[in-house]
């Protein structure tokens, strides 16, 4: 017996007409799907008049419910995949399942179409040759933060997924972190009749949010500009600026002594910064 295919379906973000096609013909012909939450899928299945029996597949059943699957892929039956809105997998259920079709040797063919993130990138007007897609941030503040710390020097740019409850205190943290002049995107109910598409330094985007309670409801996405790249002498703006300060009161060597141990950057290189400048 020939067996069966898995599909991964790209669903609507928000708005209904960006269904494709090809998606809705797949979805008619598979023997199954599964979804995230058969309740919400059931809604979008009514729409399109696809009648396709649903089964839920979501992170706390899909290990038990993936074996099922393969099993019927195996006996010949097509399956399709669906999260509740976007593309599987992407901050949602699914790897699991398609990491076993492979190890079994199966079929996984893509069915392309919406993506939060993709959608908020394209839109943003931040650099698109280089990302960094961090889904979402932990709920605690403290390994928020420690999380961000790490990502501070990162150059690309940087996409989060935030709940809405979460977004000021995502934001406040990541004015702290990253400071308030750094460029940002939110991206808030994408494709929907309440879309927010606000850049501006994160400061300004954090006192946005603050003082319009809407923009603390629906679907976020959030980015922000990578780090600038070092400049040739291998320091920062700010190793540069509490070096010069220094220097205007101590001598070469202790101000650079000084500013290193303030700044975190090497001596050395604020030695020669100073000695050049």
């Amino acid at each position: 017996m020939k067996p069966g295919t898995l599909y991964v379906v790209a669903t609507p973000i928000g708005n209904l007409a960006d269904m494709t096609p090809r998606a809705v013909e797949v979805l008619k012909l598979a023997g199954r799907i599964a979804a995230e939450d058969t309740r919400h899928s059931a809604g979008l299945l009514r729409h399109f008049a696809i009648s396709t029996p649903l089964f839920a597949l979501h992170e706390h059943n899909e290990r038990t419910v993936s074996a099922e699957v393969i099993r019927r892929l195996r006996q010949g039956e097509d399956i399709a995949l669906i999260s509740d809105a976007g593309t599987p997998l992407v901050s949602d259920p699914g790897f699991p399942l398609v990491r076993l079709a492979h190890e079994a040797g199966l079929r996984v063919v893509p069915v392309p179409g919406a993506s939060a993130l993709i959608a908020a990138l394209s839109a943003a007007g931040l650099p698109t040759d280089r990302f960094v897609f961090e889904g979402f941030l932990p709920p605690k503040a403290g390994a928020r933060r420690n999380l961000l710390a790490a990502l501070r020097d990162e150059r690309r740019t940087l996409i989060f997924y935030e709940a809405p409850h979460r977004v000021l205190e995502c934001l406040e943290d990541l004015t702290t972190v990253f400071g308030p002049e750094r460029l940002a995107v939110l991206a808030r109910e994408l494709t929907k009749t309440f879309e927010t598409i606000r850049r501006a330094p994160l400061g300004a985007l954090l006192e946005f949010v603050r003082a319009d309670s809407d923009q603390q409801r629906g679907e976020v996405v959030l980015l922000v500009e990578g780090a600038p790249a070092p400049a040739a002498d291998g320091l920062d703006d700010e190793a540069r600026r509490i070096a010069g300060i220094l220097a205007a009161e101590l001598p070469v060597k202790q101000a650079a002594a000084l500013a290193a141990q303030i700044s975190g950057a090497k001596k050395n290189q604020i030695y020669e910064y100073l000695v050049k400048r």
